[in-house]
């Protein structure tokens, strides 16, 4: 008789209690193993091996299994990292994790959309489960990916490929499952979201704030991604889709960056009451069946929440007509907020695996998003109604300002405020703010105003958003 069968068996004379704690002892000894490779092992990756070693005894005691990362696929096997793992689980061959029979969960932390694309497309046509971190990879591949996952019986979890440590694409696939979406915005970056709230705080320039940012380690390697608001817009199109079953190329929605932003601006906007933000908007008209998806700076009243979130958080605010508005403010990047989402997916694969019903975009889901989509267009420019803020920098010459009026009226936009800066080199900037007009006007305008000789540079417009709840 075996150990554990002598304690059961002495347990027989004792408390039904006793019993059942020992048997659950026994069961829980003989949970299974779930297997995990790990393609990539940089910041995120050595996160998830970090906080799974850490909370290890909790993690899978809430599971009812065991976690082994068995392989781990590095470009260069040698190089120095924080975590420490055993060298035979190094490997520059990615097969051992995707091609690999025993290996249960394929974790994708390359990112870019070449190789981490193939081997993603591999692992899920032998019907494997595949958890990533690459907003950029399901932003323009997703389409494709969901398909093939679907076909051949593997599984595609996305939670980390936005906004980090929030859980909002759950939020939105499960808990606000009964609501249609009016409107989901929020910011999606935080490094852009450090260096505004810098210049803000501190009246620091663009280009100074950049810098600190740089040195600590916030901007990606291309920032472009950051600087360009593409790894915000990634993630808008991503939400865009999760929420209303239609995908949207990055090409087709409006995508600008907070390289043009001033401290002037900041200035003049925190008297009228705002704060910049580089927000992310999804908003569908129900009646006219169209949807906007666009990233961009943006005015924002300070009474927003969303104003109110600074330095590297993100903030997201979810309108549903059921529920009402959700705001979800958290961590958006970094080695712990995000490796938080990843392994929040691997724990969903694990119960899928065991047999819980799948979290994941299944064949039945696709025909309800199908239907979320049926007929839905993207708004044209002409459709997109605000009000805006611009800045022009003039000569400093009697009649300028008549001349801009005079301008602008063609198009038929009119002012709301209007605030002048003398510069030192004879020029001037012009701040104003109009009354409602729309993104065809604007750019018509813009375009006639860097025409005239009294302007002395292209004018920077920015849009003051006013959520309709």
């Amino acid at each position: 008789m075996t150990d554990c069968a002598h304690r059961v068996a002495y347990a027989r004379c004792g408390t039904v209690t006793f019993t059942f704690i020992l048997i659950a002892t026994f069961h829980m000894s003989q949970k299974r193993i779930i297997r995990i490779g790990l393609l990539g092992f940089g910041v995120v990756g050595q996160g998830v091996w970090k906080n799974i070693e850490k909370n290890r005894q909790a993690l899978e005691f809430r599971l009812g299994a065991q976690l082994d990362i068995t392989e781990v696929v590095v470009k260069n096997a040698s190089k120095p990292r924080e975590v420490a793992v055993p060298a035979e689980c190094y490997s520059t061959d990615p097969t051992r994790v995707v091609d690999n029979p025993e290996i249960d969960i394929v974790c994708e932390m390359m990112g870019g959309t070449g190789e981490a694309l193939e081997l993603t497309r591999r692992a899920l046509k032998q019907g494997k489960v595949v958890v990533t971190a690459n907003k950029a990879l399901v932003c323009e591949h997703g389409e494709e990916l969901f398909k093939i996952a679907n076909e051949n019986g593997g599984h595609y979890f996305y939670e980390a490929s936005v906004a980090g440590g929030i859980p909002i694409i759950k939020t939105i696939r499960e808990a606000l499952v009964a609501n249609r979406f009016k409107l989901i915005f929020g910011i999606l970056n935080g490094t852009s979201n450090y260096i505004l709230t810098r210049m803000e705080r501190e009246g620091l320039s663009f280009e100074a704030t950049l810098g600190d940012a740089r040195q600590l380690g916030y901007v990606e390697a291309d920032e472009a991604l950051d600087l360009d608001g593409i790894d915000a817009a990634h993630k808008a199109v991503i939400l865009a889709y999760l929420a209303h079953g239609k995908w949207v190329k990055l090409d087709e929605i409006i995508c600008e960056g907070i390289r043009e932003v001033s401290g002037t601006d900041i200035e003049i906007a925190g008297q009228l009451g705002y704060k910049i933000k580089l927000l992310a908007v999804i908003a569908r008209d129900f009646e006219a069946n169209k949807l906007s998806v666009r990233l961009h700076p943006a005015l924002i009243a300070k009474s927003e929440v969303i104003a109110g979130v600074d330095e590297v958080y993100n903030g997201v605010s979810v309108t549903g007509d059921v529920v009402g508005t959700t705001v979800l403010i958290g961590r958006g990047a970094g080695q712990d907020a995000t490796s938080s989402s990843v392994i929040s997916d691997i724990a969903d694969a694990v119960f899928m695996i065991q047999g819980a019903p799948k979290p994941v975009i299944s064949e039945e889901d696709e025909e309800v998003y199908r239907q979320l989509a049926d007929g839905l267009e993207l708004a044209v420019p002409a459709d997109l109604a605000g009000r805006y803020y611009l800045r022009v920098h003039v000569k400093d010459e009697e009649g300028v300002l008549a001349k801009i009026s005079n301008i602008l009226a063609a198009h038929h936009i009119s002012f709301a405020t209007v605030n002048q800066k003398e510069l030192a080199d004879g020029t001037a900037l012009i701040m104003l703010t109009t009354h409602e007009s729309n993104e065809t006007a604007v750019a018509a305008a813009k375009a006639a105003l860097t025409a005239e000789s009294v302007v002395v540079a292209a004018p920077v417009s920015l849009r003051i958003f006013e959520p309709s709840y």
